[in-house]
């Protein structure tokens, strides 16, 4: 966990992909993507079923490392609005765990829009802490700091002869975009242009390392 400082709050980095806002007791997800194998499957792409499980277990695992009272989760965090209904019953049941003891806000996203049952918790358009704005995709023309998803960034980089890929957040002054946290998820390359257009020509990719944050400029 990498404490680093976005717009006036001191957020921590954590390799999974996640946040934590320590003043707020937060722990901050975006593109959780449950039960996007079961939707493969329905047109006949069979993958094994057991991502939505991994990302939960992942999921109760950061909740209980950082003892967080509130869990942000922003937007696809099901792969679609049936997604829900598709849970395991394992899966339910350990969701329905989480949310009963946790304040869980899903903030609707592309994928799950329009879904009513996210076993449990409570789901907002967007919701505003602190003055900084947490919603599923950035606004560029929103001059609010700002939490989002929806691109899944990684960064692609070349060490030692080799091309390595790893998922990463990418910051401006005003924007924060959170790799995608889903255990079945790609990514998208933080130097794409769409991914320039939403945060600024100024961005930085930022990748937890240990006890470091590696940055690097992007440029489109």
């Amino acid at each position: 966990m990498v404490r680093f400082p976005f717009a006036h709050v001191e957020f921590a980095a954590l390799a999974q992909g996640a946040l934590y806002w320590p003043a707020q007791r937060a722990l901050i997800v975006a593109d959780l993507h449950l039960e996007k194998a079961s939707w493969f499957a329905k047109f006949g792409q069979m993958l094994p079923p057991y991502d939505s499980e991994a990302t939960l277990s992942e999921v109760a695992d950061l909740l209980a490392i950082t003892r967080a009272e509130t869990l942000y989760c922003l937007g696809d965090s099901f792969h679609d609005k049936k997604g829900c209904e598709r849970l395991s019953p394992a899966a339910q049941l350990q969701l329905r765990a989480m949310t009963a003891v946790t304040d869980w806000v899903w903030i609707a996203g592309n994928h799950d829009a329009g879904m009513t049952d996210h076993c449990g918790g409570r789901v907002v358009d967007e919701a505003r802490v602190d003055g900084v704005i947490l919603r599923h995709e950035a606004e560029p023309d929103d001059p609010r700091p700002e939490l989002s998803g929806h691109f899944h960034p990684k960064l692609r980089v070349t060490a030692r002869g080799r091309r390595v890929a790893r998922r990463c957040f990418v910051m401006s002054a005003t924007k924060l975009i959170l790799p995608a946290f889903g255990a079945l998820t790609g990514g998208l390359d933080a130097h794409h242009p769409e991914i320039i257009r939403a945060v600024g020509s100024r961005a930085r990719a930022l990748v937890p390392v240990q006890d470091r944050l590696l940055s690097f400029p992007l440029a489109a």
